[in-house]
């Protein structure tokens, strides 16, 4: 037999990923129904039900292996060897040249299509 390479999830992941939903909805539609109210009020009713809504989201099974996936890019983001900053303008430097250089050549072929083009048509 196979074995599922799927992640089981617990048995109230359903019942979580419901009142996420439920959570969004009713910010959604709280700021639309309180449109009358003050825009800090309505921002912070809306941030509120998001972090409210994000919390039950990271209990469950999907949530917990997405926040395990953010702690392994945090720990891989720091091994990085990020370039100097002299590297950065050479680099830069380098590749503005070429998209002017391919700028100008397309310029170019599409002068010159443009003058045969005008030849054939008259």
């Amino acid at each position: 037999m196979k074995q599922s390479a799927e992640v089981q999830g617990s048995r109230y992941d359903v019942a979580k990923w419901a009142l996420v939903v439920i959570l969004v909805v009713l910010a959604v539609a709280g700021n639309a129904y309180f449109a009358d109210q003050a825009l800090l009020y309505r921002v912070l009713g809306v941030v509120a039900l998001g972090v409210a809504a994000a919390a039950v989201a990271l209990t469950t099974t999907k949530g917990r292996a997405l926040a395990e996936l953010a702690r392994g890019s945090r720990k891989e983001i720091r091994r990085v060897v990020w370039p100097t900053r002299p590297e950065t303008i050479q680099t830069t430097a380098i590749v503005l040249v070429a998209v002017l250089l391919v700028g100008i050549m397309l310029w170019l072929i599409d002068t010159l299509l443009g003058w045969i083009m005008s030849g054939i048509i008259g």
